[in-house]
């Protein structure tokens, strides 16, 4: 079985004004597509791997053969990041679908790690904008059953590590220089208008059980 790439569950142009249609498009179709196809050739010769949905084969990382291990960590990685990033976002505030801040449970326990909501998106930012190069920003729900803040390089997962990605931002290029050229803090501070608050609270809900 090939991994494929999934649907969007919005239009390319559904989170206009602050990530483009035409970023999107390139992003979901070309970008995430050949971190499918690369790993898809990865796992060729290897069937029983080829079962495993993306992120079990990415949580026993460890029992990969090493000659396709990069591979996976880097195409495997690229698939699992981008399936998560699209469904925690949401068309923008402009349809009327938008939300700024989470609730519940999310809220609460965000209030008790970091203070406040308001403290939390000032290190989640500076977290995003601390990444060298390529990378991402993540909330995590640790193997210790912490919420914490972690810099990825390139598309590493936080699932190779045992911990629960909540929240993610992809901060390489290709997710915002069409609109944003160098300026990623325009870009991350755009980004928490279209966040999925709901999706994410589900998978902090999830991650608790």
């Amino acid at each position: 079985m090939s991994y494929q790439l999934p649907k969007l569950p919005y239009s390319y142009d559904a989170l206009e004004p602050y990530i483009d249609k035409v970023t999107m498009e390139i992003h979901h179709t070309k970008h995430h597509q050949a971190y499918i196809d690369n790993l898809n050739k990865a796992l060729s010769s290897y069937p029983k791997l080829e079962k495993l949905e993306v992120e079990e084969l990415l949580k026993k990382i460890d029992s990969v053969p090493t000659e396709i291990k990069q591979a996976v960590i880097n195409h495997g990685g690229g698939h699992a990041n981008h399936s998560f990033f699209w469904k925690v976002l949401r068309p923008s505030e402009a349809s009327g679908e938008g939300g700024m801040s989470p609730s519940g449970q999310l809220l609460q326990a965000l209030d008790k790690t970091f203070g406040s909501f308001d403290k939390f998106k000032e290190e989640f930012t500076q977290k995003a904008l601390s990444v060298f190069g390529s990378g991402w920003a993540f909330l995590i729900f640790t193997k210790e059953g912490e919420l914490k803040l972690k810099r990825h390089s390139f598309q590493n997962s936080p699932l190779m590590h045992g911990n629960v990605p909540i929240l993610g931002l992809d901060v390489w290029e290709h997710a915002y220089y069409l609109k944003y050229q160098n300026r990623r803090a325009e870009y991350v501070e755009a980004w928490w208008h279209v966040i999925n608050w709901k999706q994410v609270e589900s998978n902090y809900l999830k991650a608790l059980k």
